[in-house]
């Protein structure tokens, strides 16, 4: 049971207000230091350093300089006013655009993390404008940002793709109506919640055509913005990060030149911002990441996939079993290792149990997106509250119904294959 013992530590340096990043790295080296020295602490400190060497991480500070040019560029201006246009009628409208351009900006980074870094620079400062609370602003944020891996082209799909030995494509094609339906999920909590806060429609009705058309029209370099970007991705020719260095100059460009609020007296917080908003992200993944390591090193995940067999042989009570679980780890570690942990492992089980191995990848990325914005250690939710600067009490409060949104949207894709699975079947016929 000794071997436990990091994971107890993590509990106690956090609750002796240890920040996160540090509570995981120091919890991972006091295992190979002084339980299982076995190994030199060199080669931890060395996962430390090549954690950050992780080329997809490189979205993360374009994004966040992305973000915070907009706000300095007047772009994330044009994008609310027309948001305004859009959703001015309804309840929550600037909340309901947090969640839809989360779903639309799915393929830009691919990374929950870059995009709950950019939204947040882009959209809580405005919705704190709007009259919105922090702790809401924030919540709906990090929630909305569990949609961006699971529309294509996400890291984690591809991922996973090569993990199960599966068609990238289907795994494409299959997280499309998983993304809509969390996205639809969302947008109904946050109606509800909006309408008895008395968050009210900013028009006292729907805007016209005309007026949709004329702020399009004045809009129209901020919205080229992520429709470009998702066009480039799809397309072929850039990169996830890459996209985020394009970002950042299409930023700056139509800041300078074409909206013209964008001045030298703009770089230094725009740097500024960049660095704090990333320093603590990348911080607390790359911890997370050798955490993980140790978890595998201990054969933590094996021996608990090695019970599961011994709990069920029915396929519906072990999907709820697996969902359990990766919710629990999820909290703990960050979602791409522990899918790279217990993909490999769960796959062959449920095959063997008659569930199709695209549907389960949908499964397994839904589910660590839901646990990347729950207590203790969401990375979502320390990316979102680091940059806000809303507290994690506040921020848990807010988020349950938001949680509760995604478990609905979780147990739907759990138990209705037809949901991942009818698009791939469509495109690519039956496997």
């Amino acid at each position: 049971m000794i071997a436990y013992l990091p994971v107890l530590l993590v509990f106690i340096l956090y609750f002796s207000s240890i920040p996160i990043a540090f509570a995981l790295f120091g919890s991972s080296l006091f295992y190979f230091a002084v339980i299982d020295n076995s190994s030199p602490v060199d080669l931890i400190l060395q996962k430390f350093v090549t954690a950050t060497q992780s080329f997809p991480l490189l979205a993360i500070p374009f994004f966040v300089m992305a973000g915070s040019i907009m706000n300095y560029a007047g772009i994330s201006k044009k994008l609310m006013q027309f948001a305004d246009v859009l959703t001015g009628h309804m309840a929550g409208g600037l909340a309901q655009v947090n969640v839809l351009l989360s779903m639309l900006m799915g393929g830009v980074s691919g990374s929950a993390n870059a995009d709950a870094a950019m939204q947040s620079k882009m959209l809580v400062p405005e919705m704190e404008k709007r009259g919105y609370d922090k702790a809401f602003s924030t919540a709906i944020t990090a929630a909305s940002s569990a949609v961006t891996p699971v529309i294509p082209p996400g890291i984690n799909l591809i991922i996973y793709a090569l993990i199960a030995n599966v068609s990238v494509g289907r795994v494409f094609a299959a997280g499309y109506l998983p993304g809509v339906l969390m996205t639809v999920m969302l947008m109904i909590a946050v109606s509800i919640i909006s309408k008895k806060r008395g968050y009210k429609p900013i028009r006292e009705k729907r805007a016209s055509a005309k007026e949709i058309a004329k702020q399009s029209i004045d809009s129209l370099w901020a919205l080229l913005f992520p429709f470009g970007i998702i066009l480039g991705l799809r397309v072929g020719m850039f990169t996830p990060s890459e996209a985020g260095a394009i970002a950042v100059l299409y930023c700056i460009i139509v800041g300078k030149f074409i909206y013209k609020e964008l001045g030298k007296e703009h770089i230094i917080p725009v740097l500024k911002e960049t660095i704090f908003g990333t320093s603590g992200v990348v911080l607390i993944i790359v911890s997370a990441s050798v955490f993980g390591y140790y978890m595998n090193w201990e054969r933590i995940p094996q021996a608990l996939t090695a019970g599961l067999l011994n709990i069920t042989q029915n396929k519906y009570v072990m999907l709820m079993v697996i969902n359990i679980l990766f919710l629990i780890l999820g909290m703990f570690i960050e979602g791409g290792a522990a899918m790279i942990i217990l993909a490999p492992l769960l796959v062959p089980v449920v095959v063997r149990l008659g569930v199709d191995p695209v549907h389960f990848g949908l499964i397994t990325i839904v589910n660590i997106m839901i646990g990347g914005i729950t207590p203790p250690f969401g990375s979502m939710m320390f990316t979102t509250c680091s940059i806000t600067g809303c507290s994690l009490d506040k921020f848990v409060k807010e988020s349950i119904p938001f949680i509760i949104a995604l478990l609905v949207s979780l147990i739907l894709v759990t138990y209705i294959p037809a949901i991942s699975l009818i698009l791939p079947r469509l495109l690519y016929g039956v496997a």
